[in-house]
C-alpha cells in the first residue's frame, strides 16, 4: 500500500509538471489540460487498490489510513495546488502576472486562514468518511483498529489547525500597517 501511495504522489507531481510544461513552454494547451485532468485518476487508482486490499482480507494498517487521508486532502487541495503551480509556470514561461501571495495580516489574513481551514475540513470529512466506510466494509473491529486510529489522528490535527491558524488570526489579527512600515 505504501508503494501505491508513493507512486500516486509521484504520479500527481509528474502529471502536474508535464501538464504545465505542455501548456506553457511547449505551447500545447490541449495536451496540458488533458495531462492535468489525469491527476484525479491517480486518486481513483489509490481508492480501488485500497478497497481491493481490504476486501481480500487484509488487516487495515497505517498505510490504509494514510491512503484515505491522502485521498481526502488530495480532493480538497488538489485544485488549489494545481492553480498555485499554474500561476508560477504562467509567470515564468508565459509572461503572466506574478503569483498572488496570501494576505500578510488583518481581516484579509483571517479570511484566508478560514478558507484554507475550510478546505482542510473538507479533506478531513472525505478522509474520515472513507475511513468509516472501510470500517463498515470490513466489519471487524480487530482488523480496522488502524482506521479508527486515523480518524482520531485526523480529528486532532483539524482541531489544532483550527485553533492555531484561523481562530488565532481572527482573535489576534496581525497588523498590516506594521509590515508596511518595516518593509518586510
Amino acid at each position: 500500500m505504501l508503494a501505491v501511495i508513493a507512486a500516486g504522489e509521484i504520479g500527481f507531481w509528474v502529471l502536474l509538471v508535464a501538464g504545465l510544461v505542455a501548456r506553457y513552454p511547449l505551447r500545447m494547451p490541449r495536451l496540458g489540460a488533458l495531462l492535468l485532468l489525469g491527476t484525479p485518476v491517480i486518486d481513483l487508482v489509490i481508492l480501488v487498490v485500497t478497497v481491493l486490499d481490504l476486501r481480500r482480507g487484509a488487516t487495515a494498517n497505517f498505510t490504509h489510513g494514510l491512503a484515505a487521508a491522502y485521498l481526502g486532502f488530495s480532493v480538497a487541495f488538489g485544485h488549489s495546488m494545481i492553480r498555485w503551480a499554474d500561476q508560477r509556470f504562467a509567470h515564468r514561461f508565459a509572461g503572466g502576472p506574478p503569483p498572488t501571495k496570501p494576505p500578510a495580516g488583518g481581516w484579509a489574513r483571517a479570511r484566508y486562514e478560514w478558507r484554507e481551514w475550510g478546505k482542510g475540513l473538507l479533506g478531513w470529512a472525505i478522509a474520515c468518511g472513507l475511513l468509516g466506510l472501510g470500517i463498515l466494509m470490513v466489519g471487524d473491529p480487530d482488523r480496522t483498529a488502524a482506521l479508527l486510529a486515523w480518524i482520531v489522528r485526523l480529528t486532532a490535527a483539524i482541531v489544532i489547525w483550527l485553533v492555531v491558524f484561523p481562530v488565532w488570526a481572527t482573535v489576534f489579527p496581525k497588523s498590516t500597517r506594521s509590515r508596511r512600515l518595516t518593509g518586510s
